[in-house]
């Protein structure tokens, strides 16, 4: 159990750091530049669209519109920046 946290907790390092130098990088597109802030920004609100006392909905918008904000950012960032990044973090 110990291993499997410690596992995703380096993943979920990895990733931010990913996202992070992904931003940096020059090659990256101006628009997945803004969805990862747009991620990330709606991370860092002190509200939510959707207030989280709402059954289900409250907890939805979070599942669904950060990791479809960095899905899309990451689907228009060329193969070889993504590889790029991931060999320096690793």
């Amino acid at each position: 159990m110990i291993n499997a946290l410690k596992t995703i907790s380096k993943r979920l390092k990895d990733d931010l750091t990913l996202y992070r130098r992904a931003m940096e990088h020059p090659q990256t597109p101006r628009s997945a530049k803004w969805l990862l802030g747009l991620a990330l920004g709606y991370l860092a609100l002190p509200f939510d669209l959707i207030p989280d006392f709402i059954p289900f909905l409250g907890a939805l918008d979070d599942l669904i519109i950060v990791p479809g904000l960095i899905y899309l950012a990451l689907k228009q960032i060329p193969d070889e920046v993504i590889r790029e990044i991931r060999e320096k973090i690793n």
